[in-house]
């Protein structure tokens, strides 16, 4: 297993939709262990194989209070997202030191492709929900900070470049 170096905002790789897995190789297999080491290593609660600079619709999602309960999905998608709606705050390791509160729907069901190949329908709820839709966007080309006005976007981005400069 690597850890893998993510990729910096603005790259273009981030706004760019990731293509889908046609089945779940050995390659895909290691993909997936290198970004559960990665995302443990941040520490974080998900990660999209593009915010690594693969360009595959595959992500991790781990929210357990234990680490090592990590979802591993390929091409997931959406099938129904609850009308209630559920705050909290998100933030990405590819625009390191800033972060938003986005109000996304507290329970998702979605459809991937699990380990073992198989289509996989699975609820998640509160968190895993959160994290499953933050990577779901990070498949499609879409920022957390996407869900923001224009004006709050622009300052969150200012604000990371600034970060960025000092740091």
């Amino acid at each position: 297993m690597t850890l893998r170096p993510f990729v910096p905002w603005p790259d273009r790789r981030l706004r760019t939709p990731a293509a889908p897995v046609a089945g779940i190789s050995e390659g895909v297999r290691m993909i997936w262990d290198d970004m559960v080491e990665t995302m443990d290593a941040m520490p974080g609660l998900g990660l999209a194989a593009p915010q690594i600079g693969i360009m595959l619709r595959l992500a991790v999602v781990d929210c357990s209070d234990k680490r090592g309960q990590a979802v591993r999905m390929a091409n997931p998608e959406v099938l129904h997202a609850s009308a209630k709606l559920r705050r909290h705050e998100e933030a990405s390791p590819n625009l390191p030191g800033v972060a938003a509160v986005i109000e996304r729907p507290r329970a998702v069901t979605v459809r991937f492709l699990n380990e073992a190949g198989t289509p996989e329908e699975r609820d998640f709820v509160g968190l895993w929900a959160t994290s499953v839709q933050h990577q779901i966007d990070h498949l499609a080309g879409r920022m957390y900070f996407d869900h923001l006005s224009p004006v709050r976007k622009r300052m969150l981005v200012s604000r990371a470049e600034k970060l960025g400069k000092r740091g």
